[in-house]
């Protein structure tokens, strides 16, 4: 998943990159609310984590204007106020989660969990597409029962198709919920993944959509 994380200190933002980047989520990392909202205008994040206190343009209204173009993306707050007024003008503005800082970051990742799951309207922490069991929390993966070894990307990639199933994701989605910015990426990168995934689930798991993409079907409803 593609994470855009908005803060200005230098120090907790280098740590919540890398944490991030380490549990699998390809982030970019902007230190201003002016080059924020210029960013939410023209790509597309799956999470924000947004401080509330920036420069430029402060975090409520980089969040404003997101709900004001219609822009559903789950927004994860940051503030070091304390009151109880600050954290409700985040919610009213549209947040969907909040964090004072300091902060744990396993308090961090389990509430960006949550907010994946609400978006994607999906109760169960674990994803399940017939015999694939898939743990976002622990980061592991059952085939048939068995356990298996994915690399940070596999791992990301299969966890956005099953997240997705059922619809076409373009190779550019794709890619960037791969990588974050500034990060080589060879051209046939995201086609060397889809091979390793389809060795491991079978040639016919994703679907390749000629012009377009790859999908998952939909797993089947059982009776």
């Amino acid at each position: 998943m593609r994470v855009l994380l908005v803060e200005d200190d230098d120090l907790l933002g280098e740590g919540t990159r890398k944490g991030l980047v380490q549990d699998g989520y390809a982030v970019d990392w902007i230190k201003d609310g002016s080059h924020a909202d210029q960013a939410l205008r023209t790509e597309k994040f799956d999470l924000v984590v947004l401080d509330v206190g920036l420069p430029k343009m402060s975090g409520i209204v980089v969040l404003q204007n997101m709900r004001d173009r219609g822009d559903a993306t789950p927004v994860l707050i940051l503030t070091a106020r304390e009151s109880i007024e600050d954290r409700v003008k985040g919610l009213d503005s549209g947040a969907d989660d909040y964090l004072t800082k300091p902060f744990d970051l396993p308090e961090l990742l389990a509430r960006l969990r949550a907010l994946q799951r609400r978006f994607a309207s999906r109760a169960a922490p674990i994803l399940i597409h017939g015999d694939i069991h898939l743990d976002p929390a622990s980061h592991t993966v059952t085939y048939k029962g068995e356990g298996l070894n994915l690399s940070r990307r596999e791992f990301a990639l299969l966890h956005v198709l099953l997240e997705n199933a059922g619809r076409v994701l373009s190779r550019e989605h794709l890619t960037q919920s791969l990588y974050g910015w500034g990060e080589e990426v060879d051209s046939n990168a995201l086609e060397v993944h889809v091979h390793n995934l389809r060795k491991r689930f079978g040639s016919t798991f994703i679907r390749t959509v000629r012009g377009i993409g790859y999908t998952i079907e939909k797993p089947k409803e059982t009776e």
